[in-house]
């Protein structure tokens, strides 16, 4: 008869390496939140923007039902990226507008038959060029509220199984992609053309807030160009000149969206009251996303 005693020394000695080898990977920055820009296209899809490689930006919606992350052939071959087997390939980086960088991660090159009609007949109002879908997306826990321009995405310690085919087969998948160059011919037809490539965001280096319903900088990044301008954590904003034309800061909503607009290189005057003082502030945005 085996001793108890031996047995429970066993079990102290074998049950943890049992644990540990159920145990998942780390994550590496798991827990950290990051807050990713959107917009609702006129088709009404989150888009966020991309840089793949270093290069950018690009257009992606967010489908959580889609199964992978999809990339356009044309995108890809700007890229100078070539299809592996079935279509799959690998991005060395791809790189999100707020922060979060994936390395070494597999996507598929491919134009689904969504992204043909949408362009061809300028459904969405920008030009789309991919998908973020499961393979991405469950990498995170994501918060959304469509009254503001950013979702709040944090890193789940959590690694996702590789999606499985569906099975369709052949003709099915032929009426689907039919779908899309029946648009594509259409939009043709009557003479559509798709939207303008997006160009590099504006970077200002500001967050703004609201206070006592009046618009103010809560946060300013240091050496960035709002810093460097002169505006300062504190300042309330009253306006905005763009363009010769002078737009108040009547509320967040509009300042944000208004700031949204501005492109790399692209120069504004804020007017802000600070210490009791109107002040009248030149900024030239930076590079951003």
């Amino acid at each position: 008869m085996r001793s108890p005693w031996l047995l429970a020394v066993l079990a102290l000695l074998v049950g943890p390496a049992l644990v540990y080898a159920g145990d998942p990977p780390k994550v590496k920055d798991a827990g950290k939140t990051y807050q990713i820009p959107f917009r609702l296209t006129d088709s009404g899809h989150l888009m966020v923007r991309v840089k793949i490689n270093g290069k950018g930006p690009f257009n992606f919606i967010v489908d959580t039902g889609a199964p992978l992350v999809y990339v356009s052939e044309a995108v890809a071959k700007k890229l100078g990226m070539a299809a592996e087997k079935k279509g799959l390939t690998t991005f060395d980086k791809l790189e999100l507008e707020g922060g979060p960088v994936h390395t070494s991660f597999k996507g598929l090159i491919e134009t689904p038959f969504q992204l043909k009609g949408m362009n061809a007949i300028g459904l969405a109002g920008v030009e789309l060029h991919g998908i973020l879908g499961y393979a991405l997306l469950a990498h995170y826990k994501m918060q959304i509220d469509l009254t503001r321009d950013k979702m709040a995405w944090t890193k789940l310690d959590f690694v996702p199984v590789a999606p499985q085919p569906l099975g369709l087969k052949g003709d099915e998948l032929d009426g689907l992609e039919n779908l899309g160059k029946m648009l594509v011919a259409q939009a043709k037809l009557l003479g559509l053309k798709g939207p303008a490539a997006p160009m590099l965001r504006g970077f200002l280096g500001i967050e703004l807030g609201e206070k006592d319903k009046a618009v103010v900088i809560q946060s300013i990044l240091e050496q960035s160009p709002a810093a460097v301008a002169g505006l300062r954590k504190g300042d309330t904003v009253t306006g905005v000149h763009i363009g010769g034309k002078l737009h108040m800061a009547t509320s967040l909503a509009d300042t944000l969206k208004l700031l949204a607009g501005t492109s790399a290189g692209q120069q504004l005057r804020f007017t802000v009251q600070r210490d009791n003082e109107s002040k009248e502030i030149a900024v030239t945005a930076g590079e951003g996303l």
